[in-house]
């Protein structure tokens, strides 16, 4: 029997909408985003997609590892929410001893943020091919609609780019969404495992930056444990960053512009039937 690893593949998202948050250490008034797409936001989206019901289990999904490249950062948007106001005593918010407000503490102010104008690409990346394979039909046709990590956020088109083994090359020389402008393109990828294995996949005019990448930069808690509303948990998980400079030529535009450069690219580098 050959002791050979089976090949990696992955599926290849394309992550862009008006609005995206991906919340980390969000706790009752205050709802932050990180700035890139968070493991437990993609699982879940995952599981709506896959019709999969608060609370019943995604430990298959949780076994995929995650990889993003920040096509666009985006703005840091900060919206002020008010909750409560102006309602009769019994219908104003609960408070944890399960007692009721009076009217004069009855409104609640909430402060919520995202990123405005973002855009990423993401590698869910496995060797478990059926489950990829499942998982990219589901994206194609998905029970529950798919939305940027709050359901206010939804994606702005299709999000799957395919189904591709070699995943990594794919994700280092996809067109990047965003418009050129400049010679060089300084671009973050960030992932739950090392990244020193991606200088072996970049173009040759690009320019890594000195970062040790099979060193994590922190933690991020996002690695989701129970996904059901009153259970929620996660655990914290190393966070790798890697920085490089990639040439403007990559630049694919916005819109239109972008998805064709994206159907160029899938026509001359993907696998037949393997692009969404």
């Amino acid at each position: 029997m050959s002791t050979t690893e089976p090949p990696t593949y992955g599926l290849l998202l394309h992550l862009a909408g008006p609005l995206q948050s991906w919340g980390t250490h969000s706790r009752f008034h205050e709802r932050d985003t990180a700035r890139f797409p968070t493991r437990s936001g993609l699982i879940g989206m995952l599981a709506a997609c896959l019709g999969r019901r608060r609370g019943e289990p995604v430990d298959d999904l949780a076994r995929l590892s995650l990889t993003t490249r920040t096509d666009r950062p985006g703005v840091l948007l900060r919206d002020l929410h008010t909750v409560g106001g102006g309602l009769p005593a019994k219908a104003t918010v609960t408070t944890a001893e399960g007692k009721k407000r009076p009217p004069s503490q009855g409104t609640l102010l909430s402060q919520r943020y995202y990123l405005a104008d973002a855009a990423f690409t993401a590698a869910l990346t496995s060797t478990d091919l059926p489950l990829l394979a499942t998982c990219a039909e589901a994206l194609r046709s998905p029970t529950w609609p798919p939305y940027l990590g709050r359901r206010s956020c939804p994606p702005e088109g299709p999000l799957l780019i395919g189904l591709l083994p070699d995943p990594f090359t794919h994700l280092v020389n996809l067109p990047l969404a965003r418009q050129s402008g400049q010679k060089k393109i300084m671009t973050d990828f960030h992932s739950d495992a090392p990244l020193g294995h991606l200088a072996n996949h970049l173009p040759h005019d690009a320019a890594p930056d000195a970062l040790d990448a099979s060193t994590p930069v922190g933690d991020v808690t996002d690695d989701p444990i129970d996904l059901a509303p009153r259970r929620r948990s996660y655990s914290a998980r190393p966070l790798y960053r890697y920085t490089v400079t990639l040439p403007a030529k990559q630049c694919g535009g916005l819109g239109t512009d972008y998805l064709r450069e994206l159907a160029r690219y899938l026509a001359d580098h993907a696998p037949e039937g393997a692009a969404a």
